[in-house]
C-alpha cells in the first residue's frame, strides 16, 4: 500500500474514531491516535486516549483484510468468558474497529525472563493462566465454525514447499521429493483430523496473549479460529516459534494440561504416551505451516523480522520426524538436503533486507 495510503487510511480512522468514541461511552479524542504495533498481516494497529481510557484502534483495509470473523469469533470468546477484548464499535465497510485495550506487555518478554534464568517453576505459573484460558475456549460455541479440515491442514503445509524449499532456499522440488514431502503432509494431516476436535484459536502463542494491568492473560488475534485438533493451540504455546523450552520440561507441561483438560470433559480419557504422541505430530504440522509463512512474509511482504525464527522453527520440526518411524525417509530428506541450504539462505536474506534498510536510510 502507498506510503500516501497509509497517512490517509491514518486519518480517516482518527475522524472515525472521534465520532464513535463519543458516542459509545469512551469520550472524545485527545489529541492524535499513535501507532503501536502491526502484525503479519495487512492490520495496523493505534491507540487513541480520551479523557477517560484508550482504546486501541484497527486499520485492516476491506479489500485486504475481512473483519468479520474477528467480531464473530469475539463474541464467542466472551461468552465463554475467556479475556478478549471488547469490540466498541466497528465499520466493516471501511476497515475500521476500536477495541478495549490490552496495553502493551506481551507474554513472551516476561517467558523469555524465566528461561534465561532458569526459571521453570515461575513460567508455569505464566503458562498455567495461559492453560486457563485455552481450557475456556476449548469449550467455547463451534457452531458454524470453519473445520480445520483436510483440504486447509495441506494447503496449509504445502505453503512449505512453495515458499520456504522453492523460495527462500532457491530449492524447487523434484518430482520424487514431492511425492516425499506429500507422504508426510498426508500422516500429519490424519493424526490432526483424528484428535479431539475443539474450538482452535489457531495462533496461541506468547505474542498474541498480553499481560493485563490488573493481572491475568489477555487473549488477542484470534480472528482465523476453527473447529480442529486438541492439541492445536497447546502445541503453539509450549512450541513456540519465538522460545525454546528443554523438550522434557515441555512434554511435563503437556501432560499436565492433559489431565486438566480431561478433569473438565474437553478431552477423553486417552494415555499420556498417546497425547503426546499426538501433540508432537500437530507441532509438526504447524511448524511446516510456519516455515512457509516466515519465508512468504519476507519474500512477498518484505518483512524480514521473522528470518531469525526460522532456525528454532526447523530444529521442532527435525526433533519430531526424527523419533517418528513412519516419517524417517522425510526426516533424512530434511537432514541431508534441506538443512545445509537453510543457514546461507537466511544470511542472503537478511543482506538483502539490511541493504534494503541502508538504501531507504
Amino acid at each position: 500500500m502507498a506510503v500516501t495510503s497509509l497517512i490517509q487510511r491514518q486519518q480517516a480512522l482518527q475522524a472515525w474514531a472521534a465520532a464513535q468514541l463519543a458516542e459509545c461511552g469512551p469520550g472524545n479524542l485527545v489529541g492524535d491516535i499513535v501507532a503501536v504495533s502491526g502484525d503479519a498481516s495487512f492490520r495496523r494497529y493505534f491507540r487513541g486516549i480520551t479523557a477517560t481510557t484508550s482504546v486501541v484502534l484497527v486499520d485492516a483495509p476491506p479489500d485486504r483484510e475481512n473483519s468479520q470473523p474477528f467480531i464473530d469469533v469475539d463474541r464467542r470468546l466472551l461468552a465463554a468468558g475467556v479475556r478478549v477484548p471488547r469490540v466498541m464499535a466497528a465499520d466493516l465497510a471501511q476497515g475500521f474497529m476500536a477495541l478495549e485495550d490490552f496495553g502493551n506487555e506481551l507474554l513472551w518478554p516476561a517467558l523469555e525472563q524465566q528461561r534465561l534464568a532458569v526459571e521453570y517453576t515461575a513460567a508455569l505459573a505464566l503458562y498455567q493462566q495461559c492453560f486457563d484460558e485455552l481450557l475456556l475456549i476449548q469449550r467455547a460455541d463451534t457452531e458454524r465454525l470453519p473445520a480445520y479440515d483436510d483440504a486447509l491442514l495441506l494447503r496449509e503445509m504445502r505453503l512449505f514447499s512453495e515458499w520456504f524449499c522453492a523460495g527462500l532456499l532457491q530449492h524447487p522440488l523434484t518430482d520424487s521429493e514431492q511425492q516425499l514431502v506429500e507422504q508426510a503432509f498426508a500422516l500429519l494431516s490424519r493424526s490432526a483430523r483424528q484428535q479431539t476436535q475443539v474450538f482452535v484459536h489457531r495462533d496461541y502463542h506468547s505474542r498474541n496473549l498480553m499481560l493485563l494491568p490488573a493481572g491475568g492473560i489477555g487473549v488477542i488475534d484470534f480472528q482465523d479460529a476453527v473447529l480442529g485438533p486438541v492439541t492445536y493451540d497447546l502445541v503453539s504455546l509450549l512450541k513456540d516459534c519465538y522460545i525454546e523450552w528443554p523438550r522434557a520440561q515441555v512434554k511435563a507441561w503437556a501432560a499436565a494440561f492433559a489431565q486438566q483438560a480431561q478433569v473438565r470433559g474437553i478431552l477423553p480419557a486417552i494415555s499420556s504416551e498417546q497425547f503426546l504422541a499426538d501433540f508432537d505430530l500437530m507441532g509438526a504440522q504447524r511448524h511446516i505451516k510456519v516455515l512457509g509463512i516466515f519465508s512468504r512474509l519476507w519474500l512477498r511482504d518484505g518483512k524480514s523480522g521473522y528470518l531469525k525464527d526460522i532456525p528454532l522453527t526447523f530444529r521442532y520440526l527435525q526433533q519430531v520426524v526424527m523419533e517418528e518411524p513412519s516419517l524417517a525417509e522425510f526426516a533424512g530428506w530434511l537432514e541431508a538436503v534441506i538443512w545445509p541450504l537453510l543457514l546461507p539462505a537466511i544470511e542472503r536474506a537478511k543482506a538483502v533486507a539490511a541493504q534494503g534498510s541502508r538504501v531507504q536510510t
